[in-house]
């Protein structure tokens, strides 16, 4: 039998099958949720009354989105620069209290819940605070500033019997609800090897921020803000852009590692923390003072897979997170979810035979074929699925709506302080192992992070 033939022939017939799945593959646009199962009549006594405190650029955003939530009303704002008071009050459209004491917002009756949107070195007192108040806390990503916060925030929390959502939305988005229902259904296969990535290349995506024209002591409560940080005279650069330095943030992983991370542990079900962590990576192009660098790249070692993130502020590459398993490869790409399976028909060897004579080449293919007979019928197993959000999805409302419900039903959230503390420690493996030039391993019976 001639190989050529016999080769273009069957292959033919393979590639129609696989033209015939590819004319199958559908997009499909996912339907919200009704915002986790709030009615949109709730009534007046079920309506749960919050503060925010932090109103930022984050605290901001979380207020807007709040106003599509069904069943809840922002009472009051807090944060220590005066001109934040203002954006809040136009975020929620309504002239709440404000202030700068955030204890003044604990105090209050009529608050049942609250949102800590504050830097990474004031989430600790705020949220222990916020549960001696007993108040419910929605706080911002990552949970904490150290390892030893994250556990002190899940005792507070537990002992208080408080409901906590950590604020990496992507857990509760629709998009990747539909990535975990195909994680779970087990046609990926074995998935060894994840990958995922956040690039941007911009001033902001680097949070090089603009400093506002009234920002003075006058008008920020400068010690409040460095609180137990080193005491250094005032500095608005450090204020606005406190992700770039230590004293107060976690940079690239405590910003953009902890979505991807959050988001994996979600779609996978893992409740662990990585066992091993080892980072490379560098200050390249934003040397202006920060202390984090502007790429960071970490691989993880988790106890059923193997994980690869990277931030680079340098490019433009928006946000990735890729699953390879042995059936099926996904991907989500910004706001889309791709489906991809895996070729595992059996297939003839097509590469080491050509080292073979002529005859036994073909004497094999012949023996090969007549073991694997083509069915009257033949097509792919299954073909590419691509989901997408509607325009103006906001995962952001989502996640809050999660929050408020389970502050109603006493139920956990879908990303309480135990599965927060994780992501959290990942981002904390991440600089351990980037600053101190050395793999980071984590100790779960001591609680923290040691080299090698």
């Amino acid at each position: 039998m001639n190989n050529s033939s016999w080769t273009r022939r069957r292959f033919m017939q393979i590639g129609t099958g696989a033209a015939l799945a590819g004319a199958g593959a559908k997009l499909t646009l996912l339907e919200p949720t009704r915002l986790w199962g709030a009615s949109p009549n709730v009534s007046s006594s079920d309506t749960v009354r919050f503060a925010s405190i932090g109103t930022g650029v984050r605290g901001c955003e979380l207020l807007k989105a709040s106003l599509i939530v069904p069943g809840i009303e922002c009472v009051a704002v807090c944060d220590l620069y005066d001109s934040r008071h203002l954006a809040a009050q136009e975020s929620v459209k309504k002239n709440v209290l404000a202030t700068r004491n955030y204890k003044e917002i604990l105090d209050r009756k009529d608050v049942d819940a609250v949102i800590i949107a504050v830097t990474d070195h004031h989430h600790r007192r705020v949220f222990l605070d916020a549960c001696a108040a007993g108040k419910d806390i929605y706080c911002e990503k990552p949970m904490s500033h150290t390892v030893e916060d994250g556990f002190a925030m899940i005792e507070a929390a537990q002992k208080a019997n408080r409901m906590v959502q950590i604020g990496s939305q992507r857990v509760s988005s629709i998009l990747y609800a539909k990535a975990k229902e195909i994680y779970d259904s087990g046609r990926l296969g074995d998935v060894t090897f994840i990958e995922a990535y956040w690039d941007r290349n911009s001033a902001s995506g680097a949070w090089v921020y603009p400093i506002p024209p009234d920002a003075s002591e006058q008008t920020i409560d400068w010690n409040a803000f460095l609180e137990d940080a080193p005491k250094r005279p005032f500095d608005p650069v450090r204020f606005f852009r406190w992700r770039c330095f230590s004293d107060y943030g976690e940079g690239l992983a405590g910003d953009l590692f902890v979505h991807l991370i959050s988001g994996i542990h979600f779609i996978t079900g893992t409740n662990t923390v990585a066992e091993r962590a080892q980072s490379s990576g560098g200050l390249f192009r934003w040397k202006d003072g920060r202390d984090f660098p502007d790429l960071i790249d970490t691989f993880y070692d988790y106890p059923n897979f193997r994980l690869a993130v990277r931030c680079n502020l340098n490019n433009e590459g928006g946000e990735f997170i890729g699953f390879y398993g042995t059936k099926g490869t996904m991907i989500i790409k910004d706001s889309t979810l791709t489906y991809k399976p895996q070729d595992i028909r059996p297939q003839p060897e097509s590469y080491s035979i050509y080292g073979w004579p002529e005859q036994m080449r073909n004497e094999y293919l012949e023996k090969w074929q007549a073991d694997h007979p083509l069915p009257l019928s033949f097509t792919a197993d299954e073909g590419v699925e691509t989901y997408t959000v509607p325009t103006g999805y906001s995962d952001v409302s989502d996640h809050q709506a999660n929050f408020f419900n389970a502050v109603r039903s006493r139920k956990k959230t879908v990303e309480n302080e135990e599965f927060g503390n994780r992501a959290a420690l990942g981002c904390h493996l991440a600089n351990y192992a980037y600053f101190n030039k050395t793999i980071a391993t984590w100790d779960g019976a001591a609680r923290k992070i040691t080299r090698g």
